[in-house]
């Protein structure tokens, strides 16, 4: 029998986000209009929408930077698979070592790298060379979480851990960015995101219920399943902010 896939690896994602197909293709068509020569992703994960960036945009050179390995492994392969292994370069680390700063900077789900949001968000504004574009990814609470909430999410979070929309884009706004558009997911896209990341797991399973390894793996994956859908469905937002900078600093 195979090994059990590791639960959240998301080899049926083609993003490592709640991000449908529609909304990535608007992201690819309008960075890449900017005409960016230099790209940085922090937090890359396995690289996709950097890799589509790169594509779309000849000229463009890009380095992803991440501390999954797999992940990392994986991009530098489906780099090399679509011929942009010379223009992009995958690096194993913390985002905050990678040195450098680039026209167009991607930061989605990964601001911890660099603490809390206003203090990514100021970072991120350094990285960033004039008249450069940010998009940047990031949770929000949708709602107030009640106790009985929290306690069926994280061990340990609480309602401090998450900033309101409106105070996110303020604090983009405190760093020295404009915001050039603002949007959220929808419900559809955290579905996919969500069922993407267990699925490898849950096909898994039906083919080997008697496995000796299946009851962890069940397990795994039910209390992921209940930390969404009793926990954060409806209570977590995800907002994706473009965010521009004065082409003098």
């Amino acid at each position: 029998m195979t090994d059990p896939p590791p639960v959240g690896q998301g080899a049926r994602l083609d993003f490592n986000a709640p991000l449908s197909a529609a909304r990535a293709d608007r992201f690819v068509r309008d960075l890449a209009e900017r005409s960016p020569r230099q790209v940085i992703d922090y937090g890359c994960g396995w690289g996709e929408l950097l890799l589509r960036i790169l594509r779309a945009a000849p000229r463009a050179v890009g380095t992803g930077v991440d501390t999954h390995g797999p992940d990392i492994e994986r991009a530098q392969s489906a780099a090399n698979a679509r011929g942009l292994g010379r223009r992009a370069t995958f690096v194993t680390g913390p985002a905050q070592e990678l040195p450098g700063t680039a026209d167009l900077v991607i930061n989605i789900g990964a601001y911890h790298a660099f603490g809390a949001v206003p203090a990514a968000l100021a970072e991120l504004r350094q990285r960033l060379n004039p008249g450069g574009v940010l998009l940047f990814g990031a949770e929000f609470w949708e709602h107030p979480p009640p106790p009985d909430r929290l306690a069926r999410m994280w061990d340990g979070i609480t309602a401090d851990d998450l900033m309101f929309l409106p105070d996110v884009v303020d604090a983009a706004v405190d760093a020295g960015f404009r915001p050039l558009r603002i949007e959220t997911v929808t419900r559809g896209e955290w579905e996919d995101y969500e069922s993407g990341l267990a699925a490898d797991g849950e096909d898994w399973l039906l083919a080997n219920p008697d496995d000796p390894e299946a009851e962890e793996l069940r397990n795994r994956l039910d209390a992921q399943r209940a930390i969404w859908l009793r926990g954060h469905r409806d209570l977590f937002g995800f907002a994706y902010l473009t965010l521009g900078v004065p082409v003098t600093r």
